[in-house]
């Protein structure tokens, strides 16, 4: 199971912190794991119970188990959705952009990476906020989450995925500027 962070970055890591020492009890009490489902709802109730008070956290809960894969959004509030893809924090409505456009059910692991990284690349450069985190905290991390486990994907800074999807190509005048400067032999 793995969980994102988008808010606050004490309130986020505290909570998936106490959220994952509850799920490790819930592991020894009971002699198997909690599920997706289960760990979502625990931290929606967690975090209901202290709505009001100032938290930020915006997160999405990812795992396998025996009824197969979960994702799960969950909010300060205590609100919690079940979905098929999300996107969390001040840029996600231009993830949102890429992720709707892009989708497919039937996508392979290397096509999903790929529609996540320019998500993760047009949430951060369109968003104020999410910018000024490039330049605090500039790196990515992508997993892949299947019914074996987890896999970590790659892990990047953001800057360098404005040079893949942002490239810088010359304007039309430049270009010829370009063709008409003689040649120095």
């Amino acid at each position: 199971m793995l969980g994102t962070m988008a808010g606050g970055a004490a309130d986020c890591q505290f909570w998936h912190r106490n959220l994952g020492i509850k799920c490790r009890l819930h592991e020894l009490a009971n002699k198997r794991r909690i599920s997706v489902t289960g760990a979502s709802k625990l931290l929606a109730n967690i975090l209901y119970s202290y709505r009001g008070m100032g938290l930020s956290v915006g997160t999405m809960i990812a795992g396998w188990d025996e009824t197969g894969p979960g994702l799960y959004y969950i909010d300060s509030e205590g609100g919690r959705l079940k979905g098929s893809r999300f996107s969390v924090g001040s840029g996600s409505p231009y993830a949102y952009g890429v992720l709707d456009n892009g989708y497919r059910y039937d996508m392979s692991v290397e096509e999903a990476a790929e529609l996540a990284r320019r998500a993760i690349y047009h949430a951060t450069f369109r968003d104020g906020a999410a910018l000024l985190a490039v330049y605090t905290l500039s790196l990515y991390v992508l997993y892949y989450v299947g019914s074996t486990g987890w896999k970590k994907l790659s892990g990047d800074d953001v800057g360098e995925l404005h040079y893949k999807y942002y490239p810088v190509v010359p304007s039309s005048v430049e270009q010829e500027m370009v063709e008409e400067w003689p040649k120095l032999e």
